[in-house]
């Protein structure tokens, strides 16, 4: 396939790009500064800003897929706004270019009692909330979309960037997936990865949320 993934020098793209390419798939890495990434085979490093539509469809096109692991940075005071405007961006770009999309959300979104989600609590960290709630109104308009062949992935409450790869990991849906052994939602970084690109190769949640965890 031909993978394009958006905000590919971030903590989960660089994560993407690599386990694609492992596999043999062709990646065109999306970002302000994709120089940041080494060359490598399969992969094609391209500049560009994906808060508009227009942009994200000439970037995407000729792909097959696109995963947008798009975040404006947890420690941007702006990142709500940021995050909402990049969203609809990609969103409306890889509808007009005809193409399927994962959307790599957070996991505050995910419902951690009936009615309750994880980014109302109060314990919630107060310095994610704000990118928590812009991924959870991401969430809330893909659900609206009929058109767009879409898919979102909230990760488990914890990912680990130094656990080894395993390759092994349990799904779920609108509730975390939490070890049987701890009760704690994480998972490693790479198995994150090979779950996305699992979903970009297998298409099992179209037009559906879902989760992963150990």
């Amino acid at each position: 396939m031909k993978i394009a993934v958006i905000g590919a020098t971030g903590f989960v793209g660089q994560a993407v790009v690599a386990e694609a390419l492992a596999r043999g798939h062709a990646v065109g890495a999306i970002a302000r500064h994709p120089e940041k990434l080494a060359e490598a085979p399969g992969l094609t490093r391209i500049a560009g800003d994906v808060r508009d539509a227009e942009t994200v469809a000439k970037l995407v096109a000729g792909h097959d897929y696109v995963v947008s692991a798009y975040n404006p940075g947890w420690t941007n005071p702006d990142i709500y706004n940021e995050y909402v405007q990049g969203a609809a961006a990609i969103v409306a770009g890889a509808k007009k270019a005809g193409l399927p999309l994962l959307v790599v959300g957070g996991a505050g979104s995910l419902e951690v009692a009936p009615g309750v989600q994880a980014v109302d609590l109060p314990e919630f960290p107060e310095a994610y909330k704000p990118g928590a709630l812009a991924a959870r109104d991401g969430l809330n308009q893909l659900r609206k979309e009929t058109a767009l062949d879409w898919t979102f992935l909230s990760p488990a409450a914890s990912i680990e960037p130094e656990a080894p790869r395993t390759g092994r990991y349990r799904l779920g849906a609108d509730t975390p997936v939490v070890d049987p052994a701890t009760g704690a939602s994480h998972i490693a970084l790479a198995d994150l990865a090979a779950a996305i690109v699992d979903e970009a190769e297998q298409r099992r949640h179209t037009r559906k949320r879902f989760t992963v965890g150990v």
